[in-house]
């Protein structure tokens, strides 16, 4: 069976040996006292080193070197090193020792190997303090080849073979680095020498095992370790924040509350480095996997937290139990630097919480941090706001930002991100826009994407201007996604269903080069959406010259990446095509489309359906729909409406009619374009009297609501004939029917006496209104009766009392009693 790469033999057999071989890290203070060698103890690691007393030739050239090294001057230096090994005095290793202590803090690698390289022509043996340094310096610089040649050549020296600190800072450089490779070798070679592992190794294989995203790797760790060790809150905030970017709450939030269970009792062991680094000041020497010390006996099921989850059941909850302690317990019993990890083990398994949506419990660690003492961080609320708006909502997003600023935090430039986003998604952009504003130094892009996306959306391309310009204030590099969203917003200048022009058409080609030639200075390449988005906004301006052009290009671009086209692209030119009436171009391309294997989708034929309306050819139309039954797809609301508009060019209406009860008998949601498009046909043929009155009785009988279209095509019809009292009967309907008929039941009342029947010069303002507040059908329908009441037309809002709608019935009975 595989081992599992972490996994170390035990180091029971070997535990006597290792004692007297490491003599000299751990036994040697009164020899070296007696003898006058100086002694130092490293803070981050506890190992004690030695240094003998040198003359004033050797420190002052070590001086010199690191001055050099220091202004940047490397070749003085290199020169200096050089008449340093080259001397006629006799050189120990600890006449490079403050040298390779600089390039072990700066770090400097290549300076490291340099010195090494003189001290091999010397012959000088190294002892652990350089050693030491040396690695720190490779591991640091990411040398890491050469960190793991300097473990193989000198390892074997029984000096420093034993230094366990060495291999852990070699597998914390690993995990840093995220070489997997070098890793495994490290352990093996730790495996093969024996050297076992201590409570410092286990944070660095679970940080390698969170970078492989192995859950069940961390939890082996996590058995292992407390077999050999009584948890501490140092190695605890590891796992938890390992179990928390592993999504792993149950565990994350167990241990947390252990970590809780250790710090109320005070069992805490932990100091901070010079440096920064926070270290555990309890004895920390490898302990054998099996002997004396029992894997029960530190096993967390059966130890003291099992005793404390005990009373914490017996006070019903751990905040109770906390409070019969008192208020602030932490504050009083740890020190800042446990302190310090507590808050941050909280924070991690909050913002765990925010990608698992998991709100409830965010509040309940945060109630918990406050009953224990703890003071949320500016970090703790950038989670607590992550997780509120991912399932509240952005509004309780801002009540918490507003509660910051009342505490005098600063937020986080992410907590103003994850809220722009949030208000990006709702369609809010003034908000989104003003929580942008207050971002200073955040590089991500998301939250500039999802603006203008949102700008996209809600077809303002114009907003997205400021954030572009703050985008490169910023040096916010883009992405694909960024110039998917250009392309779309700025790709085209004209407004929907503008037409394109000379003037617009040569601004559109400016914008296209400009965006191309940006993600070119970028270094990115053409997506199936942004090639998408040109060729649709090309086709929007009526350039089909370039459309085609920029198609071939597509195709050589996506057939040397080794991807295919995309069939969404061949739709776009189809339709873009099909709409500038290029219908050969576009049958010729739908027929290479098929050659070169793309399979047509159900747009795909609708298009091409649309097209044989175009050129009024019914039979390749049905050809079509055959192909479309038989790939799998059934004809839509689009498919019906193309295949009537070509028999009603052919004055074709008794089929035209056929074709509605077809779709009618399979429960197709034909929609009101599809019936203007037939009133605008029996306009054009003066049949409205006839073939549209029984076009306009299945909308009555389908509860179709007309648009402002079907009252203009009707309306003119019957006025073109001559029928003007017809005419305004037949506005006033459709308008009542174009408002819903819960409006007409309570809002009647106020539409005649504020709107219709209001003599006031500021009737007709208030109706305008409705359309800034895109209510444009109410908005029609009340002026269309305002003007039927203008001209004397009683107002009735039961259309049935209407002579017209009566006739309406009759026609429909009579057809239906026709088809019967």
């Amino acid at each position: 069976m595989h081992r599992p790469v972490w996994k170390l033999r035990s180091i029971t057999d070997s535990f006597a040996k290792s004692k007297s071989k490491s003599q000299h890290v751990w036994g040697l203070g009164n020899v070296a006292d007696k003898v006058g060698v100086s002694r130092f103890v490293s803070t981050s690691t506890g190992v004690c080193y030695f240094r003998g007393y040198r003359g004033d030739l050797t420190k002052t050239a070590q001086m010199q070197i690191v001055s050099a090294l220091r202004l940047g001057e490397r070749s003085r230096a290199s020169s200096l090193l050089l008449d340093l090994g080259h001397g006629n005095h006799a050189l120990r290793a600890d006449d490079f020792v403050d040298i390779l202590s600089y390039c072990a803090s700066s770090p400097d690698p290549l300076f490291v190997m340099e010195t090494w390289q003189i001290m091999k022509e010397k012959n000088i043996s190294l002892n652990s303090l350089c050693y030491m340094h040396m690695m720190e310096a490779l591991c640091k610089g990411g040398y890491l080849d050469e960190a793991f040649n300097l473990i193989n050549i000198l390892g074997e020296s029984h000096s420093i073979c034993g230094i366990l600190p060495v291999y852990n800072s070699f597998l914390r450089a690993c995990a840093k680095m995220r070489s997997i490779i070098h890793a495994n070798q490290c352990l093996h070679v730790m495996e093969q020498r024996m050297v076992g592992k201590n409570e410092s190794t286990y944070p660095e294989l679970v940080e390698l095992a969170v970078w492989q995203q192995d859950l069940s790797t961390v939890h082996e760790i996590w058995r292992d370790y407390i077999k050999h060790y009584s948890p501490g809150i140092l190695c605890l905030q590891k796992f938890i924040w390992s179990f928390s970017r592993l999504r792993d709450l149950k565990s994350a939030y167990e241990t947390l509350q252990h970590m809780v269970v250790l710090a109320i009792r005070g069992n805490h062991f932990v100091e901070r480095t010079v440096e920064g680094r926070f270290y555990s000041s309890r004895l920390d020497i490898p302990i054998p996997s099996s002997g004396e010390l029992s894997s029960e006996k530190f096993n967390l099921e059966n130890t003291e937290l099992e005793d404390y989850a005990s009373e914490v059941n017996h006070c019903s909850s751990l905040k109770s139990a906390v409070e019969t302690v008192g208020m602030g317990v932490l504050s009083n019993h740890m020190s800042w630097p446990a302190k310090s990890l507590v808050r941050r083990s909280f924070n991690d398994v909050i913002h765990a919480c925010a990608k698992t949506k998991e709100c409830g419990l965010a509040e309940q660690l945060m109630l918990q941090m406050q009953s224990l003492g703890l003071q949320p961080s500016i970090n703790t609320y950038d989670g607590f706001v992550k997780t509120v708006v991912s399932e509240k909502g952005t509004r309780d997003g801002m009540k918490l930002l507003k509660l910051m600023q009342q505490r005098n935090l600063k937020p986080y430039d992410s907590t103003f991100a994850t809220l722009a986003i949030g208000f990006s998604r709702d369609l809010e952009l003034d908000l989104a826009e003003a929580l942008l504003d207050q971002i200073s130094r955040n590089r991500h892009l998301h939250p500039y994407n999802a603006f203008l996306a949102a700008c996209d959306m809600t077809d303002q391309p114009e907003r997205a201007v400021p954030i572009l310009a703050k985008m490169k204030r910023l040096k916010v590099r883009p992405d694909i996604r960024t110039y998917e969203l250009l392309f779309s917003l700025f790709g085209n200048v004209n407004a929907p269903y503008e037409e394109g022009n000379i003037l617009s058409q040569v601004d559109s080609s400016k914008r296209i080069n400009a965006i191309e030639m940006h993600m070119a200075k970028n270094g990115i390449q053409h997506s199936q959406l942004s090639m998408k988005n040109l060729l649709k906004a090309l086709g929007t301006e009526g350039m089909i010259r370039e459309l085609i052009q920029y198609l071939r290009v597509a195709e050589n671009l996506f057939r040397h990446n080794g991807t295919c086209l995309g069939t969404p692209i061949y739709n776009v030119v189809l339709h873009s095509l099909v709409k500038a009436e290029e219908s050969h171009r576009a049958i010729e391309i739908f027929k290479n489309m098929k050659l070169c294997g793309f399979q047509p989708n159900a747009a795909t034929y609708s298009i091409m359906i649309e097209c044989c309306s175009v050129i009024r050819c019914f039979k390749s139309a049905c050809a079509l729909v055959s192909l479309m039954l038989r790939d799998g797809y059934y004809p839509e609301t689009l498919v019906y409406t193309s295949l009537i508009k070509i028999l009603l060019k052919d004055g074709d209406f008794d089929g035209a009619l056929n074709l509605l009860d077809q779709a009618n008998l399979e429960d197709i949601q034909l929609d009101i374009l599809l019936y203007n498009t037939i009133l605008y046909k029996a306009h054009e043929e003066a049949t409205m009297h006839g073939f549209g009155m029984i076009i306009i009785s299945i909308l009555a009988q389908e509860k179709i609501q007309p648009d402002p279209s079907t009252c203009h095509y009707v309306f003119s019809a019957y006025v073109d004939a001559g029928f003007h009292g017809t005419a305004m009967e037949a506005l006033q309907v459709l308008s009542m029917r174009m408002i819903s008929e819960d409006d007409h039941q309570d809002m009647r009342t106020k539409f005649e006496e504020e709107f219709i029947l209001d003599e006031g010069l500021e009737a007709e303002s208030r109706i305008i209104q409705l359309f800034k507040d895109s209510d444009e059908y109410l908005a029609v329908a009340l002026l269309n009766l305002r003007w039927c009441a203008i001209l004397g037309f009683p107002i009735h809002w039961s259309p049935n009392q209407s002579l017209w709608v009566r006739k309406l019935a009759t026609s429909y009975d009579a057809r239906t009693s026709y088809a019967n």
